[in-house]
Order: C-alpha cells, then sequence, then structure tokens
C-alpha cells in the first residue's frame, strides 16, 4: 500500500481511469444502439450481414487514427475486430429473426 501524496496521486490516476471505462462503456452502448437499427435494416433489406470491403475500410481507417493518437493500431485492430465480429453476430441473429418470421 502507498502512503500519503503517492497514495493521493494514484488515486486521482484510477479515478481517470474509471471516467474513462465509464465512457468507454457509454460509447459501446451508443454503438451497438446504431448497429442494431443497421442490422434490423439489413434483415429487412435482405442485406448480408458482413460487408467486408467496409470492415477492411474502417479497420484501415481507425489503424491510421490510433496511430496518430499513439495508440499501436495492431492493438487497435485487434479490439475493432472483436466489437465487429459481435456486430456481425447480432446483424446474423436479426437475418435469422426476419427469416424466421417471413
Amino acid at each position: 500500500m502507498t502512503n500519503g501524496s503517492a497514495g493521493d496521486e494514484l488515486a486521482r490516476f484510477r479515478s481517470s481511469i474509471d471516467n474513462i471505462d465509464a465512457a468507454i462503456i457509454h460509447m459501446l452502448a451508443e454503438r451497438f444502439k446504431i448497429t442494431e437499427r443497421i442490422g434490423e435494416f439489413k434483415a429487412r433489406e435482405g442485406l448480408a450481414p458482413a460487408d467486408p470491403q467496409r470492415e477492411s475500410e474502417q479497420i484501415a481507417r481507425l489503424r491510421t487514427l490510433a496511430a496518430e493518437a499513439g495508440l499501436n493500431p495492431t492493438f487497435t485492430e485487434k479490439f475493432l475486430r472483436f466489437v465487429m465480429d459481435e456486430v456481425i453476430r447480432h446483424h446474423s441473429a436479426a437475418q435469422d429473426s426476419s427469416n424466421d418470421n417471413s
């Protein structure tokens, strides 16, 4: 355990991390609300759940943004791939649900 001002400084750092983590969660929730609407739209219109060209373009764009921000582009790609895979899974489920209702 730390003491005095070192402990206070660590607590401030941790508080900042907690706030950033909360912001990330809220942003992901907003992103998934929008991608849910996209999945419903794709299901209605008979579009494929995945769009490999869009995914490639997004990864390239966000790798560049990551590099500009001083964030490891490879880490960023792994994180985004995880998010995109979850979105595609949701879109596929929307397709399945739409087909069941047809």
